[in-house]
């Protein structure tokens, strides 16, 4: 695993969108700007602590069927964030021991806590690519220092793509990585959208507020994520509809969509 980046080089004066999002999933990952920053926005827009947990709960559901219904045992994981609680290769080596996995961030901040909080399972493996996403040569290379290439994996990417302002860069980063994956490989991906017209509001003064900017984007343009790929039932469908269990979140129906399909 890369060494990990001197935390001196990360400025905690700002609030940044990964570590406002773990204090909202009730982390510990965070700096006193960034608890502002949440706070700021929650005080505007109360839900949005709830959208984060029902954000995570179909990454939980998503890997928790690649695992046990379709069998996969390779994960990577693009822009995958600061850890939590139930991150990817916790939930699939608790079914499958021998998952492996490998996270992608460009957050040095993430590396240094993936170094002191992430354990892989004896039978199997978990690393991390130091890396922007777009830069999908480089995220595929560093998954294959420990992923095998030729096998089928799951590409997670939950919740990040938002973050991209431009969408045709957007929708080619999908694609390029896509193409690179073999077949019965399977993409789990999510996207967030406004909830109501003061989520839009809060999210936008948000963005202007020197923070790294998140776009909502609607079901109707990001469904293209999965053109030519064979989506799994229910299809492409808002968080709280995707496979619910018991522990699933029902508090809205368009804070987000997510779905899983398979690469033929």
């Amino acid at each position: 695993m890369t060494e990990p980046t001197d935390p001196l080089q990360i400025d905690t004066s700002v609030a940044h969108s990964a570590r406002v999002w773990n204090y909202w999933l009730g982390g510990k990952d965070w700096f006193p700007a960034d608890q502002a920053a949440g706070d700021a926005y929650r005080d505007k827009y109360p839900m949005i602590e709830p959208m984060a947990q029902e954000s995570r709960g179909f990454l939980i559901r998503s890997v928790t069927w690649l695992a046990r219904e379709a069998g996969i045992r390779q994960f990577l994981d693009v822009g995958a964030g600061l850890p939590t609680a139930n991150n990817t290769h916790e939930v699939a080596q608790r079914l499958a021991p021998e998952c492996r996995v490998v996270y992608v961030d460009h957050d040095p901040l993430v590396l240094l806590h993936v170094h002191a909080m992430h354990k892989s399972t004896p039978e199997g493996a978990m690393d991390y690519v130091l890396a922007d996403m777009r830069d999908t040569d480089a995220v595929l290379e560093g998954a294959a220092k420990t992923l095998d290439m030729t096998r089928p994996i799951a590409l997670v990417i939950n919740d990040v793509l938002g973050h991209i302002v431009d969408w045709d860069e957007t929708l080619s980063l999908v694609r390029r990585l896509v193409a690179r994956l073999p077949s019965g490989s399977y993409v789990s991906l999510s996207h967030s959208t406004a909830a109501d017209e003061r989520h839009r509001e809060v999210q936008e003064e948000y963005n202007n507020s020197g923070a790294i900017p998140y776009i909502f984007r609607e079901p109707e343009q990001t469904i293209a994520f999965f053109d030519g790929l064979e989506l799994v039932e229910p299809g492409y469908v808002s968080w709280p509809n995707w496979r619910p269990d018991a522990t699933t979140g029902r508090l809205t129906e368009r804070a987000g969509w997510g779905g899983v399909a398979r690469i033929s």
